[in-house]
């Protein structure tokens, strides 16, 4: 049996650390032998040596996939599709990738994707069980993507219309530096069109809020209506997608024109990536005509047609969006809305334990304990300390006081869910970061 060559080729590397593409051998090699750990760091060693190489990409994404990696590996690939290299390739990547998550339905797409490139692979596609397709079933795609969105299905969502808001900023816990980059970029433009107005500037825009679940995205927007006295109209998939070709495009025309009537009016999408989700990844046209249309919407910012309409738009994950979305004239402002800082925690705790019997609490301490949480974290620790004292009321018959060591008690119950956010952030930041979109992200990744 011939010796492993693996160690003689390592003290080459040794020597010569530089070499690329006996790096990637070794890698490909450890791969092969069932090493993906160790081949990954390879492939990524690699990788910084020659950062614009689509080879060592695709070696790095089998490496990850041999491992479960799966974000990491659609986190690479995204970046291949969005840059348009090897665009071909990098589809039927993913679609082996999301195969082996189990994500059958992304994967058909993928591969339908990879086709239209010119790419295929006859063992891929029996292991999909692809057949012909019938490209006009717009409303399999739509609801192909609601599902991958996490919408399901359910009832018809009520009738929209807009209302007036009674939280102001003083009902947001924390958030200073951003409610001041609000007041700044956003209010005073709304409040003064007249100062605006002699520079030729209108009021008005796109501001895409992104961040992790439970942070004050939907709140901040809420909160920003009532700070201006203005209408709020707030839109879900649901107010929009239907099954009839044209009638998605028609109804969010006509979401823009109830805005566009109700002036003042604050205009939120939630959730903004299951309706402004990348065109490419859908099969047929359906899909991509709702995301031109929410586009065209959008360019009447750049002129009267949307004046004294402010567009915010929400999402946990910005890098599903459209990148045309990003375009100037449309959500040409991103706000990052982070987990709350330990004075916005204490902030938050306060405003969560108003009104409810307590001892003299020492709500720093509470807050330090809760490094990373959001504000629905928070609630929950909130919660669970009340849950606590009833237990005990059910006996005494009183209602028990709130104490610093029961809300400490309930935090040590409690794990923030931002973490697994920023885990998968992480590697946007790392590989899909090339015109700096993500830089705020960057004190909380290098964590």
């Amino acid at each position: 049996m011939a010796d492993d060559p693996l160690p003689s080729l390592r003290a080459a590397l040794e020597v010569s650390p530089d070499n690329v593409p006996l790096r990637v051998h070794v890698a490909r090699l450890l791969l092969k032998r069932g090493d993906a750990a160790d081949a990954e760091l390879e492939f990524r060693r690699a990788l910084r040596r020659e950062p614009q190489s689509f080879e060592i990409k695709f070696g790095l994404v089998a490496a990850y996939r041999a491992q479960a990696k799966y974000s990491e590996a659609h986190v690479v690939l995204d970046s291949l599709v969005q840059a348009d290299i090897e665009v071909g390739p990098a589809y039927l990547e993913r679609a082996r990738t999301s195969l082996a998550e189990g994500d059958l339905a992304a994967a058909v797409r993928d591969y339908r994707s990879a086709e239209r490139e010119g790419e295929e692979d006859t063992e891929l596609a029996e292991q999909l069980g692809i057949e012909e397709v019938d490209e006009s079933d717009a409303w399999s795609e739509i609801e192909d993507h609601r599902l991958r969105a996490g919408h399901g299905e359910g009832p018809e969502g009520p009738v929209l219309r807009p209302v007036r808001v009674e939280t102001t900023f003083a009902d947001v816990g924390g958030m200073a530096e951003l409610k001041r980059d609000i007041q700044k970029k956003i209010l005073f433009p709304l409040q003064h069109p007249e100062l605006y107005g002699a520079y030729g500037k209108k009021a008005g825009g796109g501001i895409l809020l992104y961040g992790p679940p439970g942070c004050g995205k939907t709140h901040i927007a809420r909160a920003t209506a009532g700070e201006l006295s203005a209408h709020f109209l707030s839109v879900g998939i649901h107010d929009v997608v239907e099954m009839w070709i044209g009638q998605s495009e028609r109804n969010l025309h006509d979401v823009f024109e109830l805005a566009r009537a109700n002036t003042p009016c604050v205009l939120f999408f939630d959730e903004v990536d299951a309706l402004g989700a990348k065109r490419a990844d859908f099969r047929g046209t359906a899909g991509r005509q709702t995301v031109n249309q929410f586009l065209a919407e959008l360019d009447g910012i750049e002129n009267k047609a949307n004046e004294g309409v402010l567009i915010l738009a929400a999402t946990n994950a910005p890098w599903h969006l459209d990148p045309a979305f990003r375009r100037p004239g449309r959500f040409d402002r991103v706000v990052f809305v982070p987990p709350p800082d330990l004075a916005g925690r204490v902030d938050i705790l306060r405003l969560l334990l108003a009104g409810k019997p307590q001892e003299e609490l020492d709500l720093g301490a509470v807050a330090k304990r809760l490094e990373g949480f959001s504000g629905a974290d928070l609630r929950e620790v909130v919660d669970t300390a009340i849950e606590a004292k009833l237990e005990e009321a059910m006996t005494t018959g009183l209602p028990e006081p709130l104490t610093t060591k029961g809300l400490l008690q309930a935090a040590k119950s409690r794990k923030p869910t931002t973490r697994e956010w920023f885990r998968a952030a992480r590697n946007y930041v790392l590989y899909a970061n090339e015109g700096g979109e993500y830089d705020d992200l960057l004190p909380y990744v290098d964590r």
